[in-house]
């Protein structure tokens, strides 16, 4: 009886299961949080139910980008002020976005139980979404590793210094060797033309084909575009203060193609997983 019961929520939440998205980079500066909030938007243009984790836990900057007067966040979230429902802003499109808060450094050192309390504010979600996209911070912290495995695809941005392809490998080489994942997208941001983004996309598989047991995948290719620029002043996303620039054109395209991932038929990610169990632990504790 209770294994039937545990197999049918098993299913329940095969069925609920979300595309899960972690852009990185391990160098900040890289331009993570445009490629995440520019993807989200557009996925939400082609009737994707989107939302955006803000995962630089003390240095939240999602918000600002977009000009979205925040009142609460995650911090009060784990404080048991409020729900995960109670937090969420809105942003263009539709797109729900999760702040964290800025400046606060205790949330950049979530204890064991802390993250325990954030994922569990994640299964209690009541909003509807088929994709959710972590931006996370930038460095190699165990923030950053714990939503890079709960995620099913993981966009490592890079750009054309030195500094970014080290970090990135860095980041890169952390998730293989001490937590098993093999597969990375790549997004060459800021470059000069597609040849010079295929380039980069070089230099990096050089190294890990030589050191590393991984599959790197190059996505898209985003030019530098001054847009860009005047967008985040007018505190717009590109795709929509200049949707026919080239970066715009670009990231539709990333959008479009991370529309036609695959979702895992079962918990992926390790996120994923956990929630598995907890709803099953909690209905045979129920149960009994």
């Amino acid at each position: 009886m209770i294994e039937d019961q545990a197999s049918s929520l098993r299913r329940m939440n095969q069925s609920r299961l979300i595309k899960v998205i972690a852009v990185t980079g391990g160098k900040g500066g890289v331009g993570k949080t445009n490629v995440t909030l520019n993807t989200a938007i557009s996925m939400a243009q082609q009737g994707k139910r989107v939302m955006v984790l803000d995962g630089d836990l003390g240095l939240a900057n999602v918000d600002v980008l977009l000009g979205l007067r925040v009142v609460k966040n995650l911090s009060h979230v784990l404080s048991g002020e409020c729900t995960l429902d109670e937090v969420l802003v809105e942003g263009p499109y539709g797109i729900k976005i999760a702040p964290a808060t800025s400046g606060s450094q205790s949330m950049t050192e979530l204890t064991p139980t802390e993250h325990a309390g954030l994922i569990r504010a994640f299964s209690e979600l009541r909003s509807q979404i088929d994709v959710l996209i972590v931006d996370t911070a930038a460095g190699i912290s165990d923030m950053v590793l714990s939503f890079s495995r709960a995620s099913q695809d993981i966009l490592v941005v890079v750009c054309d210094e030195p500094t970014s392809l080290t970090d990135a490998y860095a980041l890169i080489k952390i998730l293989n060797k001490e937590h098993g994942v093999f597969r990375f997208k790549i997004v060459a941001n800021m470059v000069r033309n597609m040849r010079e983004g295929q380039e980069l996309f070089n230099k990096l598989t050089k190294v890990t084909n030589r050191f590393l047991d991984v599959a790197l995948e190059l996505v898209a290719t985003i030019p530098f575009d001054e847009n860009i620029r005047k967008s985040v002043r007018k505190q717009k996303a590109i795709v929509e203060a200049y949707p026919t620039s080239p970066a715009a054109i670009a990231i539709k395209k990333l959008a479009q193609q991370a529309g036609s991932w695959p979702v895992p038929s079962q918990p992926g990610g390790h996120l994923e997983f956990f929630l598995e169990q907890l709803i099953v632990k909690k209905a045979m504790g129920d149960i009994r």
